[in-house]
């Protein structure tokens, strides 16, 4: 382990967080809040710890891969330390575990929330609370790494272990370039996004916040009734869409700007995720329409924002899907498992695993019936490595084993199954709203401070696909072994 090779990155990522806070500081002062303090005194402490770590002169440059995972999973936790003060100062949260758990809610872009009336804090405070689902969406490495002059090679440890899914790829051969290209991409959808929901009648304000939500797939509102209090079917729409292509691949925008459109559309997990979307929306439309809705287009309007909602892992609501029928929630809890592409804002285990499972599966039933077939597993027509293969498995088996402690933990809480079960799911696959108790209409706040730490532990575990904040705990990852 290169200590201050890590500790050094560690001070450039709180330096970094500083000037992050600058655009929330602007709008407090704008709208003259009381919360203009706490700003300054957030920045002040990212700027004082972080310089004082970016000083140390490693010895050693070489990042080496249990150097990329130390580096992420402290990351993570110290900006989320940090990005908790403006919410500490401002005396909006007066509980730092509350205000922790907000925090990262926020940078994981889960969404969850334990705040009942978020109309009465601060612009500034609730304009950082979104954004940070814009940083948290990409990564706050990535966006590190984006802004860096040079970012060499031994930087991609660093792109590996927080990039989404089982096997990122540079998409240009300079990765600073890569990191600048897909926050390009990402700061231009924004954009975009923010423009449409302005002449969809939005103000700008609001229009910024919905933005961040959307495109880190993170969810946060400025309204207590989230995207229903505009009962707007033109934001609806627009959101509903923006939702979806958040949740695809980033780097697939990149190949069609390139004209590579035949590449795009030939992509398994692609063509697996809109199948499955286009199926859920369908199944719930059928099965809500009469019974809460008269008209089948409406019941599809809320249906495909529903849908769009969960799979991507936003968790805006327009209406209190908790009251739909039994069989619509299920499919909505399966989509909080699935969630979007590797390489989106999406959280969960992602469809490409999915995928890639159901393939082993197909192939070892294959193999039963004929034991001396040797059949490889292929993905938009290139055969997968076996050690991916492997990797998925044991991701997946991961994923569940956790699943299953944090809710035996959340369970003492004593609430009933479908509040305990949907909480856990929404806050390890960063979706937000869950059922029951933690429905789009209800919040986290009733629950322990104990399951309140273990939420914030499992979604940073989630946002991280597991491994690297866990191989914190392991003592031989600490030797100054160079692997």
């Amino acid at each position: 382990m290169n200590f201050k090779v890590v500790l050094k990155t560690l001070g450039i990522v709180l330096i970094c967080e500083a000037f992050l806070m600058l655009p929330s500081l602007f709008v407090a002062c704008l709208y003259r809040g009381t919360d203009i303090k706490a700003f300054l005194y957030s920045i002040a402490m990212c700027l004082v710890v972080g310089g004082l770590l970016a000083l140390i002169k490693p010895v050693n440059s070489n990042i080496y891969a249990k150097d990329g995972f130390a580096i992420v999973a402290l990351s993570w936790l110290l900006v989320s330390f940090f990005g908790t003060m403006p919410f500490y100062f401002s005396k909006s949260i007066p509980s730092f575990i509350d205000a922790f758990f907000e925090t990262v809610s926020g940078f994981t872009t889960t969404g969850s929330s334990l705040l009942p009336n978020v109309e009465i804090f601060p612009k500034g405070i609730l304009f950082w609370r979104s954004f940070t689902h814009w940083v948290g969406g990409m990564g706050v490495l990535v966006l590190t790494l984006a802004v860096l002059p040079t970012a060499s090679a031994k930087m991609f440890h660093v792109m590996k272990a927080e990039s989404p899914g089982p096997s990122p790829d540079k998409i240009v051969p300079k990765l600073g370039q890569t990191a600048k290209i897909l926050y390009l991409i990402y700061f231009i959808m924004t954009i975009f996004l923010i423009v449409l929901l302005c002449a969809a009648g939005m103000p700008l304000y609001d229009a910024c916040i919905h933005a961040f939500g959307t495109a880190g797939t993170g969810g946060f509102s400025n309204m207590n009734k989230s995207v229903g209090a505009y009962n707007n079917v033109y934001v609806d729409i627009i959101l509903t869409v923006a939702m979806f292509m958040f949740s695809i691949n980033i780097s697939l925008y990149y190949q069609l700007l390139k004209g590579n459109v035949k590449t795009v559309f030939k992509n398994d997990e692609l063509r697996f995720h809109v199948g499955i979307v286009i199926t859920s929306i369908v199944l719930i439309a059928v099965n809500i329409h009469g019974k809460y809705f008269d008209s089948f287009l409406t019941s599809l309007r809320y249906s495909a924002f529903q849908v769009s909602s969960i799979v991507s892992t936003t968790g805006y609501a327009t209406t209190d899907f908790n009251l739909w029928p039994t069989f619509s929630k299920a499919i909505l809890f399966f989509l909080m498992f699935l969630g979007g592409c590797a390489g989106s804002t999406a959280g969960a285990m992602k469809n490409i695993r999915v995928l890639l499972l159901l393939k082993n599966v197909k192939r070892e039933m294959v193999h039963a019936i004929h034991p001396r077939s040797y059949n490889t597993v292929r993905i938009s027509g290139k055969a997968v490595d076996e050690k991916i293969l492997s990797a998925v498995t044991l991701f997946f088996c991961a994923y569940m084993i956790i699943y299953v402690i944090a809710v035996l933990i959340v369970s003492t809480d004593g609430f009933d199954m479908e509040t305990t079960l949907s909480s856990v799911a929404a806050t390890l696959g960063n979706v937000g709203p869950g059922f029951g108790l933690v429905g789009p209409t209800g919040n986290f706040s009733q629950f322990s401070s104990i399951s309140k730490i273990v939420f914030s532990i499992i979604m940073i575990i989630g946002r991280l696909e597991i491994f690297p904040l866990l191989l914190l705990f392991m003592p031989s990852f600490w030797k100054k072994v160079n692997i």
